[in-house]
């Protein structure tokens, strides 16, 4: 396999105002292609300044981004797709929790937004292909196929929010920042050493459309509160709670349980019904989790035949598992080798072959380990 592209191409480069974003920009403008910036408008209302490092899309990343590319010589604009990351990010977050699952924004926003509504507009405008500061690797085979690989740099990959693009989204996706062995630190001396303002910007954490970080209070403001029981695995009452709708599966902090488990030990989030609005904790180990469906599956080039052996990621800064995946009637199932903890309905399994993204599904079912066998989850 080699690295793509290799001729000069029309570049769309997505500028989020980070440091990430205005460095791999500045190496496709380096290596020779017609480079253009874009920031994406995503909010109908955009705070003048970031909370802290929480946070991006606002004005203040705008005017970053726009003096990113002045120092990188390249036009830029800035396009508003608030309405569409709205409909397609922020409400699907919302109806999610509702529903009791725990969803990834920045994974569904790489599929409707960056890869879907801006590629496709790209795409239309004659440009060859769109360009972001992700790290994760695109290769191409003999044959003109593209993969999706992991980072050279574990530590930085962030393969696994972009498992949900096909092979004709790989084949105009470029992460100039994938290859590197290099830490963020270097990532920001390349910065100042471009003339890049950015160089020292914090980066943004948890979700951008929750400047605050307080997922429950935006959730709350949106769905409204309506108090329920939290109980335990025989069925009682052992607090309450004001939504199920702000809890995940493993949650620990925020219970607000009066009183410990008669075992003394920490107690998790367990199920979510959102239909009788009840929050089911137990111990840790009634998390361990040793079977998977999963739905909306997306694969990055041909989809595998018959059962076969991978690593799965169950979270974007989670480790590798190991497993058995077989995709029957459309639907993936998932076995894995040991149990693992904390899998909730909503997030994506992604699946591995050694370094290559196989693909990504939604997970909807978990099969649990207990002292009676495995049940349901």
């Amino acid at each position: 396999m080699t690295e793509t592209p290799q001729r000069p191409l029309r570049v769309l480069a997505a500028m989020s105002g980070g440091v990430d974003s205005a460095v791999a920009a500045a190496r496709a403008a380096e290596a020779g292609h017609d480079v253009t910036g874009v920031h994406l408008a995503l909010s109908a209302n955009p705070q003048s300044f970031r909370t802290g490092a929480r946070g991006c899309c606002t004005i203040e990343d705008s005017r970053d981004a726009r003096r990113a590319a002045d120092v990188i010589g390249i036009p830029f604009y800035v396009w508003d797709l608030a309405e569409r990351f709205r409909e397609d990010v922020v409400d699907d977050f919302i109806a999610e929790y509702e529903a009791g699952r725990t969803p990834n924004p920045c994974l569904r926003c790489n599929e409707k937004i960056k890869f879907a509504a801006l590629l496709d507009k790209a795409l239309a405008l004659g440009f060859d292909a769109v360009c972001t500061g992700h790290y994760a690797t695109v290769v191409r085979g003999e044959d003109g196929s593209r993969e999706l690989h992991r980072a050279s740099d574990m530590a930085k990959d962030q393969s696994y929010v972009l498992g949900v693009l096909d092979e004709k989204q790989l084949a105009h996706a470029m992460f100039p920042l994938g290859d590197t062995l290099t830490t963020k630190d270097e990532i920001r001396a390349e910065a100042e050493r471009r003339g890049l303002a950015v160089a020292k910007k914090p980066d943004s954490h948890d979700i951008c459309f929750i400047a605050d970080g307080d997922t429950q209070g935006f959730l709350a403001s949106r769905l409204g509160t309506a108090e329920g029981d939290i109980v335990d695995e025989s069925g009682t009452k052992v607090g309450t709670h004001e939504g199920a709708f702000g809890f995940t599966i493993g949650q620990r902090k925020g219970l607000r349980i009066g009183h410990p488990a008669p075992d003394g030990k920490p107690r998790y989030v367990l199920d979510i019904s959102p239909v009788n609005n009840t929050v089911t904790v137990g111990p840790a180990e009634s998390l361990d989790v040793t079977a998977l469906t999963a739905i909306k599956p997306r694969w990055c080039g041909t989809a595998p035949a018959g059962p076969g052996s991978y690593t799965a990621q169950l979270r974007a800064h989670g480790g590798e598992t190991e497993v058995t995946a077989e995709l029957v009637d459309g639907t993936l199932h998932v076995t894995f080798t040991e149990p693992v903890r904390g899998v909730a309905p909503g997030q994506a399994v992604v699946l591995y072959d050694g370094t290559r993204v196989v693909g990504s599904a939604t997970i909807a079912t978990t099969v649990r380990r207990t002292e009676a066998g495995a049940t349901a989850g």
